[in-house]
């Protein structure tokens, strides 16, 4: 395929890119609104659904720096294709699960297809749009994340309608077929002419640190202690190895993650800002989920409209965000939206049991429009300051701290969650019979589903509800905080607005010769 064509295509291939991500990323929030089914089906315990989604997380995170050098070194367009292949495959599995502990393995396959698929979609694009046009083409691949993160709920609202829970995974068979065939028509192969070598080492301890840090984190809110030497070791053993995945990689020739990467500090505050601001709101949309079907007694369908306000913010901003850039500078758009995201979290720590409805869509209006207005911008200097060549290896890092950044996010904001919930919950659980009281103060899914079987659910709900709206408050003023300290890291590190396009890490200009893509 030659230059031409792909210019006169490439924003047919943009949309295909676009479908190929949509499935990737629906599938973690088509997931938020069955937990609750989940969760009564499986039988499944908070930490569990917490692992539902952090297995997925995890492999994902732990892969995408061996599929970004495996896509500059064997082609981006065939990892991609092999990608959907496999995560259509997991979907189809995970959908048949009979345990949680199958539900958990499923996933986890279904992530090492979504690693991928991500930094390859992104890396296409670099390689198909000229500089002048690629903010706008990364705004609108933003853009399609913020849709598919709401459009996800109401899909899976209106499948939990009619269909029983497994239908959130099946319907991602039939739309990666469709990607399959419109990759194989319209996008061009490209790969780096140097590509580097591969790093298993690197790529293992990276895995084994996130999900010992991550496992004890998770252990701690459910045992509402940091005190466990299951919970302290685990943690101290993840952030010991991940210590060592540092080392490791600086003296590596052929690192998985090119340390040196981080010494542009335009750089390090924008994947930084990206990690932060998934941890603020992966880990919010896991708790309002809760609050939103149990609390206010929503159907699935009913809380992923709720979430509408933030996909028209997502869409609308995202697409304005270049235009903000060139205008006002990256610090000043990037700072103002995670401003935004701070304002809607600590309206969030203010929602009580009976909030007006209008006042919860407005904060999720409120979030969703902070996010368009930082993650295109940061997303765009990420990429920028990597070669076009390494394209791979630059998406990979932004997705990396994406899912990084969510899974901590669902760990440490549902830890909190979980902890302050079992030390409020006392009065309700007395409701209850003696021999299920500590099971059931684990969540407030477990405590409704036992004031259920024990026929005390008047008795029950006020008190829970009023235990899990206490440390959704916890859990708000946390991600708010975390958001405020984004804007500390955004307003001393990117540059301003006369400043010019972040170089290289090698202090090099970005090559002004595109990577010849072929078919």
């Amino acid at each position: 395929m030659d230059q031409a064509t792909i210019h006169n295509r490439r924003w047919s291939i943009l949309g295909v890119l676009v479908v190929s991500l949509l499935v990737v990323v629906l599938d973690n929030t088509v997931l938020n609104v069955a937990l609750r089914t989940i969760q009564d089906d499986l039988s499944a315990t908070q930490g569990e659904l917490e692992w539902a989604i952090n297995s997925y997380t995890l492999v994902f995170a732990g892969l995408l720096f061996t599929f970004g050098l495996l896509g500059d070194r064997f082609g981006r367009r065939r990892i991609l294709m092999l990608g959907l292949l496999l995560f259509g495959i997991a979907s189809a599995v995970s959908a048949y699960a009979q345990s949680p502990e199958q539900l958990i393995t499923a996933r986890a396959f279904m992530g090492v297809g979504a690693a991928a698929v991500m930094p390859a979609t992104l890396a296409i694009i670099t390689n198909v749009f000229e500089p002048e046009e690629r903010g706008r083409a990364i705004g609108i691949w933003v853009a399609s994340v913020g849709i598919s993160i709401v459009l996800g709920p109401v899909l899976g609202g209106a499948l939990l309608e009619r269909f029983w829970w497994g239908s959130v995974f099946l319907i991602n068979v039939p739309v990666v077929v469709i990607g399959l065939v419109l990759i194989a028509w319209l996008v061009p192969e490209s790969k780096n002419p140097v590509p580097g070598r591969l790093d298993p080492g690197g790529v293992l301890l990276s895995i084994i640190g996130l999900t010992l840090l991550v496992y004890g984190i998770i252990e701690g809110g459910e045992r509402a202690t940091v005190t466990d030497p299951l919970v302290w070791g685990s943690a101290l053993a993840g952030l010991a190895v991940l210590a060592l995945f540092v080392w490791y990689e600086r003296r590596s020739s052929h690192p998985a993650l090119d340390i040196e990467l981080f010494r542009n500090p335009v750089f390090s505050a924008s994947v930084t800002t990206i990690g932060l601001v998934f941890f603020a709101m992966l880990g919010t949309f896991f708790f309002m989920t809760f609050y939103l079907q149990i609390v206010r007694g929503y159907t699935p369908l009913q809380t992923g409209l709720m979430f509408l306000p933030f996909a028209v913010a997502q869409t609308v901003f995202s697409t304005l965000s270049e235009t903000m850039v060139r205008r006002f500078g990256i610090r000043a758009v990037t700072a103002t939206g995670l401003s935004l995201v701070a304002i809607s979290l600590l309206g969030m720590a203010f929602v009580g049991i009976d909030t007006p409805l209008w006042i919860l869509l407005t904060l999720f209006f409120i979030q969703g429009a902070g996010i368009a207005n930082v993650m295109p911008p940061a997303t765009t200097a990420v990429m920028g300051a990597v070669p076009r060549e390494k394209a791979g290896v630059g998406s990979a890092v932004n997705n990396t701290m994406r899912q990084v950044g969510g899974a901590l996010g669902v760990a440490v904001l549902g830890a909190v969650l979980s902890a302050r919930y079992r030390a409020g919950v006392d009065d309700a659980v007395n409701a209850l019979p003696a021999g299920v009281r500590h099971a059931a103060a684990e969540s407030l899914g477990t405590t409704m589903l036992a004031a259920e079987r024990a026929g005390v659910v008047a008795q029950v709900r006020g008190p829970a509800f009023a235990a899990f709206v206490s440390g959704m408050h916890w859990v708000a003023f946390l991600g708010a905080a975390v958001a405020a300290l984004s804007v500390i890291v955004v307003a001393v590190f990117l540059p301003g607005r006369s400043a010019r396009a972040a170089p290289s890490p090698s202090g090099a200009p970005e090559s002004p010769e595109p990577e010849r893509a072929r078919t």
